[in-house]
């Protein structure tokens, strides 16, 4: 595809940037209808590629997920947690109200 021809109309582009809900002015869309046929061209070559020989992945690298041991180690007194908490109510850390007097979601 040429750069100067672009594949993709005007009203392409225009009908692409309304399912974007993007409000773009005539000079906006120009651009728009460019840039989107130059990423258009690009995955066009990519689908050229001889990719017989490459096998598929999940990940671009070599990744691993680092999963430490799980020891049961002691955890901190209810005393403790309690002095340090900003605030409290008897037994329990106070935390400011967040939904209405309901119970249901704002």
């Amino acid at each position: 595809m040429s750069d100067t021809t672009p594949s993709l109309t005007i009203e392409d582009t225009r009908h692409v940037a309304h399912l974007a809900r993007l409000n773009l002015s005539e000079e906006e869309l120009k651009s728009c209808q460019h840039d989107l046929t130059a990423i258009l061209d690009h995955v066009a070559t990519l689908g050229d590629l001889d990719l017989t020989d490459v096998e598929p992945m999940a990940h671009p690298g070599d990744q691993t997920n680092r999963l430490d041991p799980d020891d049961v180690q002691p955890s901190f007194k209810v005393e403790q947690v309690l002095n340090i908490a900003p605030a409290t109510e008897g037994d329990f850390i106070a935390v400011p109200k967040v939904l209405g007097d309901t119970g249901g979601s704002a």
